[in-house]
């Protein structure tokens, strides 16, 4: 009866299969119209961001190339499913065999060794891996296109990392030009002295065998006025749903965020303005969103990443079989800092809702015009 929720969208939607150490995993991308044409170049530069074995991350071995089986004839949707798959090569199985019986803390292997009654595939994490944000990031980068050639732009990066603190987006003015800033520096920030110091940061905690957590901020330009509906379906509730849906993630929030709860109404409201013959507002401390609605500002979020569980210091746990606690010692490869490698998964997450959501402004649109 147990199954796994793996199937997301209402216009555009997506279906992720695979284990972490399967033999490939993938995705399903169901709604795409016929006719818009795919930059698998570009695709393939994105998906590369968030592949593992770069600087600073786990040393596993994956390429993230993907093989697309179908919905695609010449580099253009043919209006049936798109599927593509990406093999796992660098598997090392034998590392994870022993946690149904010892769990390692802050894992899933507790929780799934019960829900699935012990049939859970426990190599690599199974379907909880962070594995499984690489087809998340293929089916998102094909919709950062889509948007894209609406006039719709998506770009994170490290607000912090640990104790150490990126520049934040200017809330009011964020732009196309702050975007390839973040894209030509080996990490993704904004400031290259934060930049330095996060690298030497993880360094730090890589050498201690430790794992540090960091949020991601990310902002949306370009956006109409009217994305999402009220309660359900608001562009909070559908992003958030998104965003914890990404291993690791343990906290979403939009413009000020929890902030606003220190404000007085008088400091946190956006006064509205005409700027060059459009309503606009004087600040930006909603994050872009009105009642669930776009605004027509940048849409700005944060994302909060846990340190990776996965950490090489013993750790105090229970051997279920005894009922006896014990000590572990984890080998394998891991992120030492799960959230750089989060950041194009981010920007994947919000372009999958986005896209969902301009889906169904357009039709409305369309709807009001033949009123």
């Amino acid at each position: 009866v147990n199954s796994m929720s793996s199937i997301t969208g209402k216009n555009i939607k997506i279906s992720i299969f695979g284990q972490s150490h399967s033999k490939a995993i993938g995705v399903l991308i169901d709604g795409l119209p016929a006719g818009i044409k795919i930059d698998f170049e570009k695709l393939a530069m994105f998906m590369s961001r968030r592949a593992p074995g770069q600087m600073l991350s786990t040393q596993r071995k994956e390429g993230d190339e993907f093989i697309v089986l179908s919905g695609i004839v010449n580099d253009v949707t043919c209006g049936s499913s798109l599927c593509a798959v990406i093999e796992n090569n660098d598997i090392k199985s034998k590392d994870y065999s022993s946690f149904k019986k010892i769990p390692r803390p802050g894992h899933s292997d507790y929780t799934a060794l019960i829900k699935y009654g012990g049939f859970n595939d426990i190599r690599g994490g199974g379907q909880f891996s962070g594995r499984l944000t690489a087809p998340l990031c293929l089916a998102g980068g094909i919709a950062k296109q889509i948007l894209n050639s609406k006039g719709i732009f998506i770009a994170a990066h490290l607000l912090s990392v640990g104790d150490v603190n990126d520049d934040s987006f200017d809330a009011l003015n964020v732009n196309l030009s702050d975007f390839e800033v973040i894209s030509k520096h080996e990490l993704p920030v904004i400031n290259e002295v934060a930049l330095k110091k996060i690298k030497e940061l993880v360094e730090t905690i890589r050498g201690e065998k430790d794992s540090v957590g960091a949020v991601i901020e990310c902002a949306a330009i370009g956006l109409p006025v009217g994305l999402g509906e009220p309660l359900f379906d608001s562009v909070e509730s559908r992003l958030a749903g998104m965003l914890f849906s990404v291993p690791a993630v343990k906290g979403v929030e939009f413009g000020e965020g929890f902030n606003a709860s220190r404000l007085k109404g008088s400091e946190n409201n956006d006064a509205f303005t005409i700027a060059e013959g459009k309503v606009k507002t004087k600040t930006n401390h909603s994050g872009g969103i009105l009642g669930g609605i776009t605004n027509g500002m940048p849409l700005i979020f944060k994302t909060a990443f846990k340190p990776t569980p996965s950490i090489f210091k013993p750790q105090l746990t229970l051997d279920l079989e005894t009922k006896q606690e014990t000590v572990l010692k984890i080998e394998g490869r891991h992120d030492p800092c799960v959230a750089i490698r989060a950041v194009p998964v981010v920007e994947a997450a919000a372009a999958l809702v986005l896209l969902d959501l301009y889906t169904d402004f357009v039709k409305e649109r369309e709807l009001l015009s033949k009123e």
